[in-house]
């Protein structure tokens, strides 16, 4: 393997440990943001080339009110070049929340007494899945807790399951997973499932922090689960997700040790992680952890804005934890991915009532409104809401996604596929006062899009039409 120190260092090795604590720091302490560095290190992220640890520490310390803002309208500039307004919608569903795992932030966790221990079987995962369909979600992740009975054939028949539920025009299209570390042969297993993204969120990169909120279970190997995407590589499961869950460790920390698992998987396989998330602690039943690293709502915005520019072509996830004020501040700097319809308790999509019980969910959910309810706001703040899973149907994963991301060519089949996806969720679902906005945002960016690829809107406005005579999943 050769070396390329702008993004990786010698310590890159398929299937090893990667993170450092004493080089992270030391980029932490000895990094200094020149006005002049923080707008060269912000060109060059424009210019769509991901950022070095360095470059990232730069912006990390810079705290100059007007150096911040510009790094946070270069984040927003960057997500407009190679997102566009896109926001890609969906939906969490929980399936079992047994846990031998002792995570003090986590109200799963096998000490607390208090939760109520059940996995859905087949038949009220389909009705769970029904219950999603009649809303409108296309896209799914499967969230399970660490336990012997959710082994990789378990996950496998799952995810069968969920994609052979039909409900009215509904279907799921695509199942991402977030779920255990697993071995080589389990990756396997569950990528022959069909699987679109498998999640595993290293909580935080300082491992004496990790040991001291990791109490118990599989998930106390700090190595184990920060070499597991690398065993999911070599099980052939190229589209992986990272995530740190900030209020730990130092944001500024976990930050840099994103980045650096982002450098490590592209020196070791050439492709970065489809996405990467950012959830900051919230209350949870038996919550036991310091307050020491909360992250403050500015600090928060920066810390999104700085990863926007660090990896410009990585997917970032917004999720319900957050209340609807800061989503929506946060989401113009970078983010890609929202949830919507929001839900964490097992059984819940199918609840006649809900009103949430912290003894029967993981966390607090802060953002409880309607998908229909976000999808509207979204019109109206000028985003395309997506439900677009064209990418993983056709192959466009992994090396050969940023075959077609890195360039900017993803563009030219994004905001198409997003279009054709949210007029199927006008005709099937949208109340009438939500399609009103919704074919106006729709003719919008045909508009728009008329002026970059002249003769190409035609095909896309006949094929709006066949979605308006009953034909669905057209994608290009």
């Amino acid at each position: 393997m050769k070396f390329n120190p702008e993004k990786c260092s010698i310590r890159d090795q398929r299937m090893k440990p990667f993170i450092d604590p004493d080089e992270i720091w030391n980029h932490i302490i000895n990094t200094i943001p020149t006005r002049d560095r923080v707008r060269e290190v912000i060109a060059k992220s424009l210019d769509k080339q991901r950022l070095t640890l360095e470059e990232t520490a730069v912006l990390i310390n810079a705290t100059d009110p007007d150096l911040v803002e510009e790094i946070k309208q270069g984040a927003r500039t960057l997500k407009e070049k190679v997102y566009g307004n896109r926001i890609v919608l969906f939906a969490p569903l929980y399936v079992g929340n047994k846990c031998t795992n002792n995570c003090q932030y986590c109200g799963y966790r096998v000490t607390n007494k208090k939760v109520m221990r059940s996995t859905l079987d087949d038949e009220q995962l389909v009705r769970e899945v029904e219950a999603l369909e009649e809303n409108g979600q296309k896209r799914l992740i499967l969230v399970y807790g660490e336990h012997p009975e959710y082994s990789p054939e378990f996950i496998a028949h799952t995810v069968q399951v969920v994609y052979g539920v039909r409900k009215g025009p509904g279907e799921i299209r695509r199942v991402n997973i977030n779920a255990a570390p697993l071995d080589i042969d389990g990756f396997r297993t569950v990528k022959d499932s069909g699987i679109g993204t498998y999640q595993v969120f290293q909580e935080t990169y300082h491992p004496e922090t990790y040991a001291r909120y990791h109490l118990g279970g599989v998930k106390r190997n700090f190595d184990w689960r920060l070499t597991s995407l690398d065993r999911a590589q070599e099980a052939g499961l190229d589209d992986v997700g990272i995530g740190a869950l900030f209020g730990l460790y130092d944001w500024r920390y976990e930050v840099l040790g994103l980045v650096r698992h982002t450098n490590h998987l592209e020196a070791c396989y050439n492709v970065g992680p489809h996405t990467i998330s950012f959830p900051r602690i919230q209350n949870a039943s038996a919550l036991n952890i310091s307050n020491q690293y909360m992250v403050s709502d500015d600090d928060f915005i920066k810390l999104v804005a700085i990863l926007r520019l660090a990896v410009p072509y990585t997917g970032m996830i917004l999720t319900a934890r957050e209340p609807a004020l800061v989503r929506r501040e946060v989401m113009r700097f970078g983010v890609s991915q929202i949830d919507g319809g929001t839900k964490i308790e097992i059984g819940s999509y199918t609840a006649s009532t809900h009103d949430q019980d912290l003894d029967r969910e993981q966390f607090q959910i802060n953002d409880t409104r309607s998908l229909n309810e976000i999808i509207d706001e979204l019109l109206e703040q000028g985003y395309l809401p997506s439900f677009c899973t064209a990418c993983y149907r056709l192959g466009r994963t992994g090396e050969h996604f940023m075959e077609f991301s890195v360039p900017g060519f993803i563009k030219r089949f994004c905001s198409p596929n997003a279009i054709l996806t949210l007029a199927e969720y006008l005709v099937d679902y949208a109340p009438e006062s939500t399609q009103i906005k919704g074919w106006e945002v729709v003719e919008k960016n045909i508009t728009e899009l008329e002026g970059e690829r002249a003769g190409f809107t035609l095909e896309l406005r006949t094929r709006i039409e066949r979605i308006k005579n009953g034909e669905r999943d057209l994608y290009f």
